[in-house]
């Protein structure tokens, strides 16, 4: 059975940084998309960026020049180092992936979600 494990996050101060890490594991053939979506209390699910296994990535225009994602195809692994963080990136943050495993068919999989807080 496929899954993602995030590990990461935490409390940190206003202009602090953190590092979100995500390991997919299981029958797996390929990872498509992989990529870091946040929910702050009150609102939607939204993109903070993604990464294509070629290494085209995608961000937020609220996390652009400050956040970055990465990924280690050998390890099926994603990253995400966030930097000059504020209040306004407190949120749950939960992994994704697009996966082709074994069986069944491909499709979208998420990380339980991990607690990022930024006090100011």
């Amino acid at each position: 059975q496929v899954q993602l494990v995030e590990s990461g996050g935490g409390l940190v101060q206003a202009g602090g940084s953190l590092g979100l890490s995500c390991t997919a594991s299981g029958s797996i053939v390929r990872i498509d998309a992989m990529g870091w979506y946040r929910q702050a209390p009150g609102k939607q699910r939204e993109l903070v960026a993604r990464t294509l296994r070629e290494g085209t990535t995608k961000y937020a225009d609220s996390v652009k020049g400050r956040f970055t994602i990465s990924r280690d195809n050998a390890k099926n692994t994603v990253y995400l180092q966030m930097n000059n963080l504020t209040s306004e990136d407190t949120a749950v943050y939960y992994c994704h992936a697009y996966i082709f495993p074994v069986r069944p068919d491909p499709q979208d999989y998420w990380g339980q979600g991990t607690q990022v807080t930024v006090s100011s």
